[in-house]
């Protein structure tokens, strides 16, 4: 079964655009309205016509912690020849590598939601 989509809520639809969009290169294929005319959800394409849907949260409350049940992140797929290229990038827009495994980098989005972007099966150099 292939994935269809995947949603994440955050508190700034704007501020969390400018991550997905921006620095994660994600092209936007649909923008979602209130009555009122203000963005309440943005559609990002993944592969395989699947897509992210970064939607207003109205509550601010309660915060998930890493530790807790519940989805833990999203993983994104990426060449294992730009792990570095990715590092660098997500560390000039403000979102430093937060933790790495030998084929994935995590950054958190500006909610602290985690992300990862994967190389799997292929892992690291050993000299990264």
């Amino acid at each position: 079964m292939k994935a269809h989509h995947l949603a994440v809520r955050v508190l700034d639809l704007e501020r969390s655009l400018r991550f997905y969009r921006d620095t994660l290169g994600l092209a936007v294929i649909k923008r979602w309205d209130e009555p009122d005319g203000q963005a309440r959800s943005y559609w990002l394409q993944l592969e395989q016509g699947a897509f992210l849907a970064v939607e207003h949260a109205a509550k601010s409350k309660p915060t998930r912690l890493d530790e807790s049940p519940g989805w833990h992140c999203v993983a994104l797929g990426i060449e294992r020849t730009e792990r570095e290229v990715w590092r660098a990038r997500l560390a000039r827009a403000g979102f430093p590598v937060c933790r790495e495994t030998a084929y994935t980098i995590y950054a958190r989005d500006p909610d602290g939601n985690l992300v990862g972007l994967s190389h799997y099966p292929e892992p690291a150099p050993r000299d990264s």
